[in-house]
């Protein structure tokens, strides 16, 4: 890359293998499912997670709603985390352009709902109120600064929703990162969900695109979604290729990731008006606050980072700044970053 840039992991470039696979990619119009190397990434993509099915799309939003829209319909309910990543961060499709009416609870620190809050929140059976149909879940939390939720969570999910008749649906944009911050196989993060979509686009480090997978049934539902969408691509290997690299080289090293967004985090810790907890930093999201004794507003550093030495970061409101490592990214520019924050914090 051609610059220092923590805003987050989907900025990252494509590697020069992944380059080198798009040029050489064989296709054909997946629409009429006839692109060969479409059909290896869905194929290696549901081998990766443990289902029978995997659906190539432009995005994880386009991968959420098109779940959504094949496990509920118009008037339908979906029970979800306030802090959750389709609630905040995708435009309301669900709602807007689905019908599906989203059931906010609570999150706690590591984005995890309640287990009595979600079974109280599944709507009895009465003309007067929507039904449940959907638990929307996620992993890693993006919003609780990319936590790696256990495979356990996710079992009492499923234990929920089949009492209730539920489908459970996994935003698992950074599902890789969870697996490899836990030393497990992702198919036990997706044992128990019946959908899931990935990002290929973000620590995987592929130039666009989303995996969507489930049962055979499913992701044949989801095709049509998908179309619904405008999501039919045709001549789509091109963009395809990067994907099975990802999948088959990038994933190994994420962990060189989360080191880097610990070292981050510690390094942070020791610049006098940083609050950040190191030890909550389990994947490659650091979530750091500025003091009021600074003076800086997290929008201030940004602005600073950027203007005096073209260093990219992410802020948002409540005193939050967030830093995302990725590919591009190695203990240098960590550095390069933590000094850029400690002279500017030296020089308010």
């Amino acid at each position: 890359m051609d610059r220092i840039d923590f805003r987050s992991d989907t900025v990252s470039w494509p590697t020069p293998a992944m380059r080198e696979a798009m040029a050489h990619a064989r296709v054909g119009d997946d629409v009429y499912e006839e692109d060969p190397t479409v059909r290896r990434l869905e194929d290696l993509a549901a081998e990766r997670v443990g289902k029978e099915a995997g659906l190539f799309v432009a995005s994880g939003t386009m991968g959420n709603l098109a779940a959504t829209l094949v496990h509920a319909g118009r008037g339908d309910e979906a029970i979800l985390g306030r802090e959750s990543h389709v609630f905040q961060w995708e435009a309301g499709g669900m709602a807007s352009l689905g019908g599906v009416m989203p059931h906010t609870l609570e999150n706690d620190d590591d984005g995890r709902m309640d287990l009595d809050a979600v079974e109280g929140a599944v709507r009895e059976d009465d003309p007067h109120l929507p039904r449940t149909r959907l638990l929307l879940v996620e992993n890693t939390f993006g919003g609780c600064g990319g936590t790696a939720l256990p495979p356990e969570y996710f079992a009492a999910m499923r234990e929920i929703a089949e009492r209730h008749g539920l489908a459970v649906h996994l935003d698992g944009a950074r599902l890789f990162n969870a697996a490899v911050a836990q030393g497990i196989d992702a198919s036990k993060l997706t044992a128990d969900v019946d959908s899931v979509t990935f990002c290929l686009s973000k620590g995987l480090c592929a130039p666009v695109g989303s995996v969507l997978c489930g049962s055979n049934e499913f992701v044949a539902e989801a095709r049509r979604a998908r179309k619904r969408l405008g999501g039919g691509m045709r001549q789509a290997g091109v963009l395809a290729a990067a994907g099975v690299i990802a999948l088959e080289s990038m994933i190994s090293r994420l962990a060189e990731d989360h080191e880097n967004a610990r070292l981050l985090a510690e390094e942070l810790s020791g610049l006098k008006g940083v609050r950040v907890e190191p030890s909550r930093v389990q994947t490659n999201i650091v979530h750091f606050e500025l003091d009021a004794s600074t003076g800086l507003t997290p929008e201030e550093l940004g602005r600073r980072l950027q203007a005096d030495y073209g260093i990219g970061m992410s802020t948002y409101p409540g005193n939050l700044c967030r830093a995302v490592t990725h590919y591009w990214l190695g203990k240098n520019e960590v550095r390069a970053l933590v000094g850029a924050v400690g002279a500017i914090l030296d020089n308010r």
